[in-house]
């Protein structure tokens, strides 16, 4: 995205943080749709709701004052590079196919990636690498992902994180990954009719995966299965199994250093293709 994203309506720029109802490109909100402000009041929304209807309660949520304030923070001050920019500074939903085969459990937004375009890996170096490999196996329609309303799409794939919400050096507390669990585990029941393969990006995403699935009813194996890049365990669920591969985080720590190689990431990614019955 450059230069700042005009409001459809009237021509002017978005405030930073966007507000629900004003036309962000995405946005699932309305000024009506619930805000949870506490960790009962997120278990309250997330229980039986459509998954439109819990995109939308997710993407306004401000159940973890510590999280608010830094995601709102960071929205206002800006990083120099995107100064005439406006920022989502809200928490990011899941995006993707409605019925996926292949889940992407990810750890949290990125302070100047999905808080700043309202996207999960989009507009930063760690979605680079991702929607690029996603691109060459078959799993989305486009290699770059830039900002919420440039067109790509992926192929029966869904992406989700385990915290809704920018943490402060990406380290969310236990308390706030407990509060914000109750929004991933009823995305996962959503979709996971259709989910066959679940790829964890980093051991906070392979955790948040097996929590999920075990909080849900299903078949974790114990002992608990342990993460790597590569590493692979079977869920089992009550009429499928899920195939769960864990895959190196791709950001910068990873790819710069060479710990994360595209040929790697492809593997794995390839793999979760390959057992979802995709192309690729």
């Amino acid at each position: 995205m450059t230069g700042q994203l005009p409001h459809p309506a009237t021509g002017r720029p978005f405030p930073s943080p966007v507000s629900p109802g004003t036309g962000w490109p995405g946005d699932p909100a309305t000024a009506a749709t619930p805000v949870a402000t506490t960790p009962a009041a997120v278990r309250r929304g997330a229980a039986n709701v459509s998954l439109a209807d819990l995109d939308a309660q997710v993407s306004v949520c401000r159940a973890c004052p510590r999280l608010v304030r830094w995601r709102e923070d960071v929205a206002r001050d800006k990083r120099a590079s995107y100064a005439a920019e406006p920022y989502w500074g809200r928490p990011a939903p899941g995006w993707g196919s409605t019925t996926p085969a292949v889940l992407i459990v990810g750890l949290a937004p990125a302070a100047h990636g999905a808080n700043r375009t309202g996207r999960v890996f989009t507009g930063d170096r760690s979605g680079d690498w991702l929607f690029a490999s996603l691109f060459r196996v078959g799993l989305a329609t486009r290699p770059t992902s830039v900002h919420a309303a440039d067109g790509l799409e992926l192929i029966a794939t869904r992406m989700v994180a385990a915290v809704r919400c920018a943490p402060p050096l990406n380290r969310p507390t236990t308390a706030e990954r407990d509060t914000c669990a109750p929004w991933i585990e009823a995305e996962i029941a959503l979709v996971a009719p259709t989910v066959r393969v679940a790829v964890a990006l980093g051991s906070f995403g392979w955790d948040a995966a097996l929590r999920s699935f075990r909080a849900l009813g299903w078949d974790v194996p114990r002992p608990r299965p342990r993460f790597g890049h590569g590493a692979s365990a079977v869920i089992g669920g009550p009429d499928h199994d899920v195939l769960l591969l864990g895959c190196y985080h791709p950001s910068q720590q990873n790819t710069f250093t060479g710990r994360l190689t595209e040929e790697m990431l492809d593997d794995v990614l390839g793999r979760a293709a390959g057992a979802a019955r995709m192309p690729g």
